[in-house]
């Protein structure tokens, strides 16, 4: 090594120039709650339990979203509805509980597809913050669409999935 090596300037000068670079370069960081980043149409967000044209709950707890999850996020219980819930329940099979742990979900879209009812679907809507890991486990108090306020996951769909909606 020669002396000015040996001194390491020159690297200590090239490593300032590149800091000095990166410090009058425009910021990436986006204010979060004030300032949003766009996002792409088929972005995957909260999952929300659709109704019919009724009000009724289209899920059957066939148990297909819960097979075709890969990260074993999705647990149900079946239930048989009686003859005074035939106004809230499509079918006779029900979910009587429908839980979704958000920490384990990887929003890969893979229980919409599963779906034969086209019960559950991604929404473009943001997963709530919380501030204890119990609270990432989504009943379907959070997750059912409420009576008479469709969410629309029109740009969500596929052809063979709008037919079955109507």
């Amino acid at each position: 090594m020669t002396f000015t090596e040996k001194l390491y300037f020159p690297a200590i000068i090239k490593g300032m120039g590149i800091t000095l670079k990166h410090f009058f370069k425009k910021s990436a960081t986006v204010s979060y709650p004030e300032e949003e980043r766009p996002r792409a149409k088929v972005w995957r967000g909260m999952h929300v339990l659709k109704r019919d044209q009724q009000g009724r709950e289209r899920c059957t707890a066939c148990g297909l979203c819960a097979v075709a999850c890969p990260a074993e996020a999705i647990t149900m219980t079946a239930a048989e509805r009686t003859k005074q819930e035939k106004s809230l329940y499509r079918e006779e099979k029900y979910a009587a509980v429908y839980e979704i742990n958000m920490l384990r979900c990887i929003f890969c879209g893979m229980c919409e597809e599963a779906c034969p009812k086209s019960a559950i679907y991604l929404t473009d809507r943001l997963v709530n913050v919380e501030s204890h890991r119990s609270s990432f486990i989504y009943g379907k108090d959070k997750l059912l669409e409420k009576t008479g306020a469709s969410i629309d996951i029109s740009e969500r769909q596929s052809e063979k999935q709008r037919k079955t909606m109507r």
